[in-house]
């Protein structure tokens, strides 16, 4: 059996990431592939309990440090007691964020520093990445103000780092445009900022491309 692959989607706030993992995994099942869609923080018991630590209430509860710590013991958890079982049985995951995450929140808008979160990224998972990351890049306004309207009818909103400042906000896509261009051979760009359909196809196409399907 031939191992599967892993997939990740990164943006900032309203970028259109569940969405567009929705559509991917309905695409790869097309193809005969098994295809499992997951979260981070989350995608298991653990993680998701952490998830409701770090992404719900008030954004001055924890510092990015403390952040960082949680969400690794999160993906820790999420890597070897979803992802890789998965992978082994030749199954593909698609995960709404990863590890580039946690380098442009905590690691440069969160001013953890680059090598602190390399450093703590190698320690907990050694070197397992994904095998393509699709960076959904859409302006910052654009984004938080497609986010909002989601939070609006959600009674227990995920919003904490929506309510961080748009400095903030545009710190960490500048950082993920910067992680983009570093490992551009993991991490392909895709303009979000486009309809549905289109940024459907242009990830398609660029899936398609990288594995050759």
């Amino acid at each position: 059996m031939s191992i599967g692959k892993f997939i990740s989607l990164e943006g900032g706030e309203g970028s259109g990431k569940s969405t567009q993992i929705r559509l991917l995994k309905s695409k790869l099942e097309e193809q005969g592939l098994d295809v499992i869609m997951t979260r981070e923080p989350g995608g298991t018991p653990v993680a998701e309990a952490l998830r409701e630590i770090i992404l719900k209430g008030d954004p001055d509860s924890m510092d990015a440090k403390t952040e960082a710590l949680i969400l690794y013991a999160a993906r820790r958890n999420h890597v070897e007691k979803l992802i890789k079982p998965a992978l082994a049985e030749g199954k593909w995951v698609i995960s709404d964020r990863f590890f580039d995450s946690s380098m442009a929140y905590q690691g440069i808008a969160g001013g953890v520093g680059e090598t602190a979160i390399s450093e703590l990224s190698q320690w907990s998972l050694g070197d397992f990445a994904p095998d393509l990351t699709l960076l959904l890049d859409i302006d910052v306004t654009v984004g938080l103000a497609r986010a909002g309207k989601r939070m609006a009818g959600e009674a227990e909103a995920e919003d904490r780092f929506e309510q961080f400042g748009l400095s903030f906000h545009q710190t960490m896509r500048d950082a993920f445009l910067r992680l983009q261009k570093q490992s551009s051979n993991r991490i392909k760009l895709i303009n979000a900022d486009q309809s549905l359909e289109d940024v459907a196809k242009n990830i398609w196409q660029t899936v398609g491309n990288h594995f050759t399907l």
